[in-house]
């Protein structure tokens, strides 16, 4: 839910996916404003991360409507998506063995800004360079990767190949970035650290909308939750509500068991 004044960044309508006779998405319906942390959660199958990839792009939906700042982008591209202002990471970021962490991050400055348009405003090659290797070099700094900026990029941890994904997002200028289990199978301090990196962008204005099922994440970072069953959306809350969201907890092996599962990461 967005309040009054807030901006709606993005609105999904009557959305629907199906696979064959598989309909994984049925009328998918709700928007974020901006500035939002939103969880989208659901037990396995439910459809997240085929919502996660209709609305980047990565595949076309069949009905409904994707609006981004009030514009149709539902038809459109996961390329001309990002040049609109949103960006993505995946679950397991594959990472090349023969680019050092650099090179990936600056690689990624050309996904919204290409250089034909770079060399239309003068800048030049070497200009184009030289600003994409100054803002890698800032955000390998703020997602704590300096120290491996010269490593091949596929000798990183999982949990530092997700860090490198959250910088290939940002070097776009996104306004909004979704991610795909960014602390799954991550180290303790390294998940910190995505907290801490995701908490920084949201105080500078980043949307962010989270798939996740880790509940203590959960309530640590996201401002509202989204909750999917089935391919549909049942509920729509704080993270707090969501013990007690009878829908929510049918959604979830019955509701007994997963009830005292979050009760127990409320606890920690």
């Amino acid at each position: 839910m967005t309040t009054p004044n807030q901006e709606r960044l993005l609105e999904v309508a009557s959305l629907a996916k199906a696979f064959g006779g598989n309909r994984v998405l049925q009328d998918v319906n709700f928007s974020i404003g901006a500035g939002e942390i939103v969880g989208l959660l659901g037990p396995n199958g439910s459809g997240k991360s085929t919502l996660l990839n209709t609305i980047t792009g990565f595949e076309a939906i069949d009905n409904g409507a994707v609006r981004y700042r009030g514009q149709e982008i539902g038809r459109l591209g996961a390329h001309r998506i990002v040049e609109r202002g949103i960006a993505r990471t995946f679950q397991l970021p594959s990472m090349p063995s023969m680019m050092s962490v650099m090179e990936v991050a600056m690689a990624a400055a050309t996904t919204r800004h290409g250089l034909w348009e770079t060399l239309c405003n003068g800048a030049g090659v070497r200009g184009a360079e030289a600003a994409a290797r100054d803002k890698a070099t800032r955000l390998l700094h703020e997602l704590l990767l300096t120290h491996v900026r010269d490593l091949p990029a596929s000798a990183l941890s999982g949990g530092q190949k997700k860090l490198l994904g959250i910088v290939c997002a940002l070097m776009g200028d996104p306004q909004m970035v979704m991610l795909d289990e960014p602390t799954a199978g991550v180290h303790p301090n390294l998940r910190n650290d995505i907290v801490q990196a995701l908490k920084r962008l949201n105080r500078q204005g980043m949307t962010l909308v989270i798939v996740e099922h880790d509940m203590h994440f959960i309530r640590e970072v996201c401002t509202r939750c989204i909750v999917l069953d089935r391919g549909h959306i049942v509920a729509s809350c704080h993270p707090d509500e969501l013990s007690s969201n009878e829908r929510v907890l049918q959604a979830y092996l019955g509701g007994g068991a997963h009830q005292q599962a979050m009760a127990g990461e409320a606890a920690q």
